[in-house]
């Protein structure tokens, strides 16, 4: 995301694409603060960034049906990913809540029954919190290693710097 309205390279985009004539390489401007990045829908909110799903609006909710004659860990595969990319990425609260719903309507609509939902959910869901947990536990642990360290250093330091020699002229 550039801070002015135009870039500075569209120079660039047209050798690219005169090199590569089978593929046209288009840069994506800002829309109303926002940006499409693969998935994501990047927006701009002084003074930082924040992300939410995005989704093309030609974008179905069919998933594989879960009547249909297909090994039941294909189906809820694609339920699990879109539960596991709603725990993984960092989304307001109002914005988990309005994913959640959709993966809902998602399942509903694809007959899937409502009650085995809530076990990936809080499978995923409890498995991410426990990441988290474990993250911050190490990143303490490895604090407490450089306090530990840190009286042994500066002694090397200082028997290091007692046996210094100086330069003779």
């Amino acid at each position: 995301m550039w801070h002015q309205k135009n870039p500075p390279w569209p120079h660039q985009y047209n050798t690219i694409n005169q090199i590569h004539t089978d593929e046209n390489l288009k840069p994506t401007y800002e829309n109303n603060g926002c940006i499409s990045f693969l998935d994501l829908l990047i927006i701009r909110k002084q003074p930082n960034l924040e992300i939410d799903i995005f989704r093309k609006p030609t974008t179905t909710d069919k998933i594989i049906h879960f009547l249909s004659n297909h090994p039941i860990e294909h189906k809820v595969a694609a339920v699990r990913y879109h539960i596991t990319r709603m725990h993984s990425l960092p989304l307001t609260p109002k914005r988990i809540q309005k994913e959640w719903t959709l993966i809902q309507l998602i399942v509903q609509n694809n007959n899937f029954p409502q009650k085995p939902l809530q076990k990936p959910n809080f499978e995923i869901q409890h498995k991410q919190t426990n990441q988290d947990q474990i993250n911050e536990r190490n990143k303490k642990q490895n604090m407490d290693n450089i306090h530990i360290l840190q009286p042994h250093i500066k002694k090397n330091q200082q028997l290091i710097e007692a046996h210094r020699c100086e330069k003779i002229p």
